[in-house]
């Protein structure tokens, strides 16, 4: 068994881009999910007038929309852009993101994705 690796298109709280990302979701049925995020950001891109949500909402609208085709599927990490942040600060979110939601959080381009793949390994391998 190998694993396949699907990029989502945006949040499915942006309206430009809920569709698309709603309709990857469904059809990928993943067994996992990552939520990814950019804490810098304030507002949908594209969109100053549109407020991100709070991540708590966002990983569980997702869970919600991905149980519709796979009833199982988990989440298993956060990956953050943190490229708009010192490096204290980088990790010090990635720590209040993890703690918040129960799941490691890693900067895959300052931190690698141990910690997410060796969640993934051990809630979904077989």
């Amino acid at each position: 068994r190998g694993w396949e690796l699907i990029e989502g298109q945006g949040s499915l709280f942006h309206p430009s881009y809920a569709g698309v990302s709603l309709g990857l979701l469904h059809g990928a049925q993943a067994d996992a999910l990552v939520l990814c995020h950019e804490p810098t950001r304030r507002h949908m891109r594209g969109l100053p007038d549109c407020a991100l949500p709070e991540l708590k909402r966002c990983l569980e609208a997702n869970l919600v929309a991905a149980r519709l085709t796979n009833p199982t599927v988990q989440a298993v990490g956060v990956a953050l852009n943190t490229s708009n942040l010192p490096e204290a600060e980088a990790t010090a979110a990635c720590r209040r993101i993890s703690d918040l939601l129960e799941l490691p959080c890693q900067d895959p381009v300052t931190m690698g994705v141990e910690d997410i793949v060796n969640n993934l390994l051990d809630r979904c391998a077989n």
